[in-house]
């Protein structure tokens, strides 16, 4: 499957939105040696990072971005666009761009920073206009979420460009507004413009696009000044400095120096076997309430009367509002301090806990560890391989005690292959679910880009396919761009089974080939006609009807 070059589609279809982009014709982009590209999608919602100065003054100019990094060798590969045809693959040529290939480092230490040579292709959806982050609103936020639903299964990561002012607060949002999300979605931008001498624009969009395209991180992050930020815990800090943002409570998810270096132990591991959505309905009766010394009960309140939902205390101690947690209003208590969290060891603050007052915590809070850092590299070197190993002969006891090691369990072993492709080559089911619960992830690629759906797809795994599925795997945009030839090839053979599990997986059974023929032009059996035409028969009509009673062979 992964084999194959770029094909043929010349049919649109709601069952794989991905295939409305793919041109029609037939294009030789075969990659070349081990190099295999990921999509990140780039969506530029305005901000510093891309403005230029007019008279002075700096302000957004609309369709000047991408051409703008056209001209940067570091941020775009022509020579590699060339000759693999790049432009003629895509359909938004003008939008679509490519970094340099790895292999163009001589030293050997740069090259360790690449995860398994992989060339990041990325391409820009420019909003029109363009906001300005201190006019963010809840709207716009639905709307950025929405775009990264429509194309989540068409690219590996997103990247979204913002103004620094709100960037702290759209990144919140989304965290909570993506659910069961299993792909980085990064937030950037710049204190400087990109096109100025000393911006900081250049590093940040560099390590967001890396970071989005070569590692499966399944949250809403911050990328700034070479650090990866969970999305719902970094503030901004600084105005004057690069050193823009902090998350005080949580040491960064990634940092970008000579290696990027990943602390797998802090990314937050879904629990869930359930396919990403965006959430958008969100109650605007939601306040925030700063405390200060002498502030009067009154207008405390008055702040909470209706039709006041839901507030976030700032406060320096628990306190009491069992009046307010009475009436059904929901009240978040943090501390006014960048470090610690609120305590309730004086009295007034144990009055607060008998209000029953929910504490602030990310329920993804970073478990320290006391094993010495020696015995981590051990434990990060070995857990790969023995978890493989047990993932392989369906030991689901060894990978738990794996796991309470601390270790993660969607690392790749010296091929990239998780545990969670093992299992679903061998076909363990109950290691699956078991994977699936602890946070391993249905987007993980090995070397040869493959997933753990595209493996059971291989080895014919029907339950793990719909296991899979549930839970938002999904084929890509070139397997399902060549699965035209697979199915005609299935279904020349006879091969009922293979084109079920290929239907399963979300290929559209009338892609064509690269000859233009579907399957069901080549088909030779009655029963494969009828499970081909079923999925596009009217039902009870008499061509359904035929289909049902014609017997095998005929």
């Amino acid at each position: 499957m992964t084999s194959l070059a770029r094909a043929l589609s010349n049919s649109k279809t709601s069952d794989a939105e991905c295939l409305d982009s793919l041109p029609n014709a037939m294009r030789n982009c075969t990659l070349h040696g081990s190099r295999r590209e990921v999509r990140v999608l780039v969506i530029n919602t305005g901000g510093t990072i891309g403005m230029k100065s007019h008279n002075d003054v700096l302000s957004p100019e609309s369709n000047a971005f991408v051409e703008g990094l056209r001209k940067l060798t570091t941020f775009h590969d022509e020579q590699y666009a060339q000759d693999t045809g790049l432009y003629e693959f895509y359909d938004t040529p003008d939008k679509t761009l490519v970094l340099p290939n790895p292999s163009s480092h001589a030293e050997e230490r740069f090259k360790r920073s690449y995860k398994d040579n992989k060339q990041v292709v990325y391409t820009f959806l420019e909003y029109s206009p363009l906001l300005d982050s201190s006019n963010m609103s809840t709207e716009d936020w639905g709307k950025i979420g929405k775009d990264i639903e429509k194309n989540y299964e068409c690219y590996n990561g997103f990247v979204i460009l913002h103004g620094t002012d709100t960037m702290a607060y759209t990144a919140s949002a989304l965290s909570f507004m993506c659910e069961h999300l299993g792909k980085p979605v990064i937030l950037t931008g710049s204190q400087v413009p990109i096109y100025e001498m000393r911006s900081d624009g250049r590093d940040n969009l560099m390590g967001a696009l890396l970071i989005a395209g070569l590692f499966v991180i399944p949250e809403v992050c911050v990328y700034f000044r070479n650090k990866l930020y969970r999305g719902n815990r970094v503030t901004k800090v600084d105005t004057g400095s690069f050193n823009a943002f902090a998350s005080p409570n949580l040491p960064p998810l990634a940092k970008m120096d000579v290696d990027i270096t990943v602390n797998w132990d802090t990314v937050w591991r879904a629990n869930t076997s359930t396919k990403f959505r965006v959430r958008t309905e969100l109650n605007r009766n939601v306040g925030l309430l700063r405390l200060f010394p002498g502030i009067t009960a009154a207008t405390v309140r008055s702040f909470l009367q209706p039709p006041m939902e839901g507030v976030v205390l700032e406060t320096y101690g628990t306190g009491n509002l069992k009046e307010a947690t009475d009436r059904g209003v929901i009240i978040i208590n943090t501390t006014q301090c960048l470090r610690g969290t609120v305590s309730k060891v004086y009295a007034t603050g144990e009055v607060g806990a008998s209000a029953a007052l929910s504490k602030a915590t990310d329920k993804a809070s970073l478990i320290l560890n006391a094993v010495p850092q020696e015995l981590e590299a051990i434990r990060d070197a070995l857990a790969p391989p023995l978890a493989c190993a047990a993932a392989k002969i369906g030991d689901v006891e060894a990978l738990e005690s794996i796991r309470e090691m601390g270790s993660y369990l969607s690392v790749g072993d010296y091929d990239g292959r998780t545990p969670l492709h093992i299992a679903a080559c061998e076909g363990h089911l109950k290691v699956v679910q078991y994977l699936l619960e602890h946070g391993s992830s249905v987007h993980s690629r090995d070397r040869y880009g493959d997933t753990p759906l595209s493996n059971a797809v291989r080895f014919r795994r029907k339950d793990i396919v719909r296991l899979l599925r549930k839970t938002g795997a999904h084929l890509s945009r070139e397997q399902l761009a060549v699965s035209g030839t697979e199915l005609c090839s299935l279904a020349a053979h006879g091969d009922l089974d293979g084109l079920q599990i290929w239907h399963l997986a979300g290929a559209v059974l009338n892609t064509p080939g690269y000859d233009g023929q579907s399957a069901l032009s080549v088909v030779s059996t009655g029963v494969l006609l009828r499970f081909l035409l079923l999925p596009y028969s009217p039902k009870n009509t008499p061509l359904t009807h035929l289909l049902y009673v014609v017997r095998p062979g005929t």
